[in-house]
C-alpha cells in the first residue's frame, strides 16, 4: 500500500529550480532516505510534503488524499497525521521540554490537560527522557535535544514521520542512539518515514530504500547493497566520501 505518492513535483524560488519534475511512492511502514549535496531539494521536499511550502506543479498523494488541492481545510486534516523533526531541533527556548512536546497538543484543543499530560510523559518515555520533563532546552545536549524533537513529532501519533538531518553535528556515539531510536520506533509504530541526511552511516542503519537526488531530479533509487555497488559516479562520489559535497 503507497502511503506517499509525490507525481512530478516542481519548485522554484527567485527563479531557480530546486525541484525539477521529482516523482515517487513511499509505501506504508516504509523508511526511506534521501541523499545529496546541500542545495539539491532535499529539505524542500520533506517541506512540501508536510504543506508547510506548496509546490510550483505536480501532485502529492497522503494515503490517496491529494494535499496540494486548494482545500486549506483537508490539508490541514491531512498535515495531523504527519510529524516531523528538525535539523536544528526547533524547540522554544522559553518552554520546558514538557511544555514544547504539549505545545501542539494544546494548539489543537482537543485534549484535557490530563489526558495532554499522559501523552507527553508517555513520549519522553519512548525517548529516554521521562526526568528530563522540567528542563529547558538550553541544558539539553544536541542529542537530547534532538529526541525532545522527536517525542514532539510524535505527541499526535503521526503516521508518517519526516527526519531532516537527525543526526548531523552529533558525535558517532549520539548518532547511534538516535538511529537505534528512529528504528525502534519505526518498527513499534509501524511508521511510514523519510529520512534527508548526509551521514551515510545513519542511512545505512535506518532506511529500507535510498535515493539520490541530484540537482533537483532523483537519479538512482536502491536499497542499501544496491546503493554501496551502484557504479553511477555521482553516486559514487557521494557514498566513497561518506556523504561529503559534491559537485552540483
Amino acid at each position: 500500500m503507497t502511503m506517499i505518492k509525490i507525481n512530478n513535483i516542481y519548485k522554484h524560488f527567485n527563479g531557480k529550480h530546486v525541484l525539477d519534475g521529482v516523482s515517487l511512492e513511499v509505501a506504508k511502514g516504509e523508511t526511506v532516505a534521501i541523499i545529496g549535496p546541500s542545495g539539491c531539494g532535499k529539505s524542500t521536499l520533506l517541506r512540501l510534503i508536510i504543506g508547510f511550502n506548496m509546490p510550483n506543479g505536480g501532485q502529492i498523494y497522503i494515503d490517496g488524499h491529494e494535499i496540494t488541492s486548494p482545500d486549506e481545510e483537508k490539508r490541514v486534516a491531512i498535515r495531523r497525521r504527519i510529524g516531523m523533526v528538525f535539523q536544528s531541533s526547533a524547540l522554544f527556548s522559553s518552554l520546558s521540554v514538557f511544555e514544547n512536546v504539549a505545545f501542539g497538543l494544546r494548539e489543537q484543543a482537543l485534549l484535557t490537560e490530563r489526558e495532554i499530560s499522559e501523552k507527553v510523559h508517555e513520549k519522553l518515555s519512548w525517548v529516554g527522557l521521562s526526568s528530563s520533563a522540567k528542563l529547558m532546552p538550553e541544558e539539553l545536549s544536541g542529542g537530547m535535544q534532538k529526541r525532545v524533537s522527536l517525542a514532539r513529532a510524535l505527541a499526535n501519533q503521526p503516521e508518517i514521520l519526516l527526519y531532516d538531518e537527525p543526526t548531523t553535528g552529533l558525535d558517532p556515539i549520539m548518532s547511534t542512539s538516535i538511529e537505534n531510536l528512529i528504528k525502534e520506533l519505526d518498527h513499534k509504530l509501524g511508521i511510514t518515514a523519510i529520512v534527508v541526511t548526509h551521514q551515510m552511516h545513519t542511512v545505512y542503519q535506518v532506511a529500507d530504500r535510498i535515493l539520490m537526488l541530484h540537482q533537483g531530479k532523483i537519479i538512482e533509487a536502491g536499497n542499501p547493497t544496491e546503493t554501496q555497488e551502484s557504479q553511477n559516479p555521482i553516486i559514487r562520489e557521494f557514498v566513497t566520501g561518506g556523504g561529503k559535497e559534491i559537485k552540483e
